[in-house]
């Protein structure tokens, strides 16, 4: 690997951490408390874990410069799904949450514009 693909690493990573920033103002913004940013578990991280009126959401972000590769949601395929699926219950254990209503978001940003698919899975 050259200097070329290690700047681009970087540079995804950087733009990953600003989607999520960007993705947690937004979720602020409407009442949600951040739970956990980032949280890793056996198999994996999630982004974000937040709650609103007792319901725990486990949000995917996915940032993109462009959609010239499509959408940023479809980087949230079944295998990605089944794999957030076993990190929530990895975190609900973990934190003795006790069971309440879940949620499973993705949050896409393409170029500067944030969508938020609610119960995307």
């Amino acid at each position: 690997m050259g200097a070329r693909s290690s700047r681009s690493d970087r540079s995804n990573v950087a733009r990953g951490r600003w989607g999520e920033d960007l993705a947690a103002s937004h979720y602020r913004r409407n009442g949600y408390t951040i739970l956990a940013r980032n949280w890793r578990g056996s198999s994996g991280e999630l982004d974000l874990i937040l709650e609103r009126d007792g319901t725990i959401v486990f949000s995917e972000v996915k940032a993109r410069r462009s959609a010239r590769h499509g959408s940023p949601a479809w980087a949230v395929g079944p295998d990605k799904q089944r794999r957030i699926r076993r990190l929530a219950v990895e975190w609900l254990q973990a934190t003795s949450t006790p069971r309440r209503s879940l949620r499973f978001d993705v949050v896409t940003i393409t170029g500067i514009e944030l969508r938020v698919i609610e119960a995307a899975f």
